[in-house]
């Protein structure tokens, strides 16, 4: 390598640092005193503000991570590829953004499909400063080795913290499915390791690049399966430039409807989840609207004019086959009526007028009768009754629910009233279900939902309905389901989101995870998801896999002295005690999911995780303790066995397995013979 390359490289990476900060003081120059009143002042602040984040600099954080040199045919010109955009004074690019259309062959191009290219270069970097670079020659079919290895030091450094973004690592199946088109919805079936979850991210970017005013008008949503994940993940979009992306649980997506305050045994849980209840509920709402048996009354003036119970009913009938919301059909039905009274005033030879027609419309008597015949409804008074009037859910559950389900959903000890019901998780997931039978849901955009595999069918609608006019990114791994309501298939999801057309896309090249680690994990496959591919590792490096029956603190010492990260993953019903031996031994450790610990977490060497939040994380370094425990943990063995098979699934480098007895899946037999020794190793 050239030392003048190096440092012609090196001087661009400063003239381009010196850019950014020329158009960060740009911005700072403007201010809003130009505007025409005090709202326009407001949004133009509101717009500055957002720019000077986008134009944040992180001296840690290399501008441009590759280049390509493009061929003479096509303009013989070279592009730095980065995470943003950084022009000269000149408007001449330094750096172009990664999602730009010029930057897509950096990541798809090979020597069999150039795409234009003569060469590709990566660049290696230390705190920021350039080191490095690599070249790929991609018109000389013989030249260069048929790896990077600056690709792989950069998904193999260490990392301590949350969540990275991989813009410079992006695999070519990956970025098909990033660059995809906004309209088309998308599962990715991503085995561990496949960078599922940062393909969902990375999207999010690419889409508010390519659809900035649509995206940021409607928004964003990116849904995880717990706070701590969320927490996990925060710092990507950030990293890449984006601020405008929302991020929430299913609880808090559904908050409005109230807080969850109860827990429920999993096969209640499981029955409110079924899809079945939204018929329940579309039944329960829509009985409370009434039937004629008398006629309105409307007295005007010196007149009374009288509207027949049976033409009441075709009103009424005529707004129900509109298909409107509860809601809606309540707002139009005095007005339905009131046209009834017009007609009979024409017929008398008036010419009654709209102002006329609304008069009718607000009067008492005609209010009074459309609202016996179809009353106000609130989500948590009908959700209330279900609960407590054992023959209302009978009549609205018949032939869809059994008589020992209903049984299972009435309240033992029925709370006084609606505004005192303690709700659970499902509970909310159903008042959002009642409240969008009233009102109509708004849309968003684009939602990206990881861990999908676990929402259940109620909760995938709470996600299709705020989609109803956008689209979703859905992220997820059968195999890992750890919910007794989970997604038995992604057809079956779709259907339930209302996007039956969407797109499954299998991800099953592991990049993350080392192969004689997949491999010990995917030995529960034909256990836990039969019908699934099983993940292929294409890194070199196979990974340390170790056994060992000694104590967690003794587990851990090997660990401890590598750089990284490490995870210590131990079943929820031992987290105190773990607790107090690492308390003991003078370990210092952070612990995943204690709100106490919220702005540290992940930023410690240490991490001690509860399995049950183990999910979509990722450790350089991984101890398992008490594998029999972790699938013990759950309702059942099948979710026991998926629940394991997430957590042996968290390791970037190493994984050491503490157990005193393995799970009969993976005995010694299954495993040929491997000793359970922490000096019995597979791998370098």
């Amino acid at each position: 390598m050239p030392i003048d390359d190096l440092d012609a490289e090196r001087e661009h990476l400063a003239a381009s640092r010196q850019d950014l900060a020329r158009m960060r003081r740009k911005v700072e120059s403007l201010d809003s005193s130009t505007a025409g009143n005090w709202v326009s002042a407001e949004i133009l602040d509101a717009t500055l503000a957002r720019r000077l984040e986008q134009l944040a600099d992180d001296p840690e954080v290399p501008l441009f991570f590759g280049r390509i040199d493009r061929t003479a045919d096509v303009g013989a010109e070279s592009f730095h590829i980065g995470r943003r955009h950084i022009s000269d004074s000149a408007g001449d690019p330094m750096v172009v953004d990664w999602r730009a259309p010029v930057s897509v062959p950096f990541y798809r191009a090979s020597r069999t499909e150039p795409m234009g290219l003569a060469r590709r270069r990566r660049y290696g970097f230390s705190h920021g400063e350039l080191t490095a670079f690599e070249d790929e020659s991609l018109t000389d079919a013989g030249a260069g080795p048929e790896h990077s290895a600056i690709l792989e030091a950069e998904i193999e450094r260490p990392r301590v913290g949350p969540m990275r973004d991989i813009v410079a690592t992006i695999q070519p199946e990956q970025d098909v499915l990033v660059r995809a088109d906004l309209s088309q919805t998308i599962v990715v079936q991503g085995a561990p390791g496949t960078g599922k979850t940062a393909v969902g991210l990375h999207r999010a970017a690419y889409l508010l690049y390519a659809h900035r005013d649509q995206l940021t008008r409607r928004g964003v949503l990116i849904i995880g399966p717990n706070a701590s994940f969320l927490r996990y993940i925060r710092d990507v979009l950030p990293a890449l430039g984006e601020i405008e992306a929302k991020q929430a649980t299913i609880a808090e997506l559904v908050s409005n409807h109230g807080t969850v305050r109860a827990e429920e045994t999993a096969p209640v849980a499981t029955l409110k989840g079924d899809v079945r209840m939204a018929e329940v509920l579309r039944r329960a709402v829509w009985s409370h609207v009434g039937e004629p048996d008398e006629a309105l009354v409307v007295p005007r003036g010196s007149r009374r004019w009288r509207v027949p119970a049976y033409e009441a009913r075709e009103a009424l009938e005529g707004l129900r086959a509109n298909d409107l919301r509860y809601a809606a059909g309540r707002a139009l039905l005095p007005r339905a009526l009131a046209h009834r009274v017009l007609v009979q005033m024409e017929r008398s030879g008036d010419s009654p007028d709209d102002r006329v027609h609304d008069a009718v419309a607000r009067a008492k008597p005609v209010k009074d009768y459309a609202a016996a015949l179809w009353p106000d409804l609130k989500p948590a008074r009908v959700l209330f009754r279900l609960f407590t009037d054992a023959a209302w859910l009978a009549e609205v559950a018949d032939g869809l629910l059994s008589e020992t389900e209903q049984a299972s959903l009435l309240w033992a000890k029925p709370p006084r009233s609606a505004g005192t019901a303690r709700w659970s998780l499902a509970d909310l997931v159903l008042l959002d279900e009642i409240a969008d039978l009233l009102d109509r849901t708004p849309s968003v955009a684009h939602i990206v939902a990881d861990e999908a595999q676990d929402l259940s069918a109620m909760m995938l609608r709470a996600l299709g309905r705020r989609s109803t006019t956008g689209s979703l990114t859905i992220l997820g791994d059968l195999a890992q389901a750890t919910t007794p309501w989970a997604s038995s298939s992604w057809a079956d999801a779709l259907a339930h989101l209302g996007k039956p057309d969407g797109h499954v896309e299998q991800l099953t090249r592991g990049f993350r995870v080392p192969a004689d680690v997949i491999a010990y994990a995917a030995r529960l496959l034909p256990h836990i998801a039969p019908d699934l591919e099983p993940p292929v590792a294409v890194r070199r490096t196979r990974g340390d896999l170790a056994f060992t029956t000694s104590s967690v603190v003794e587990a851990l010492g090997t660990a401890l002295e590598r750089p990284g990260s490490v995870g210590l993953i131990v079943p929820d019903a031992s987290l105190a005690t773990v607790r107090a031996e690492l308390t003991e031994a003078g370990l210092s450790f952070a612990e995943i999911g204690v709100a106490a610990d919220e702005e540290t977490e992940f930023d410690a060497h240490l991490d001690l995780v509860p399995a049950s939040l183990a999910k979509g994380l990722e450790f350089d370094h991984v101890v398992v303790s008490d594998p029999t425990g972790i699938v013990a943990g759950e309702p059942d063995r099948g979710t026991g066995l998926r629940r394991l098979y997430v957590c042996l699934t968290r390791a970037v480098t190493s994984l050491v397995v503490r157990h005193d007895a393995l799970p009969d899946e993976l005995s010694p037999e299954e495993l040929g013979g491997v000793p359970e020794r922490v000096d019995a190793k597979v791998g370098a």
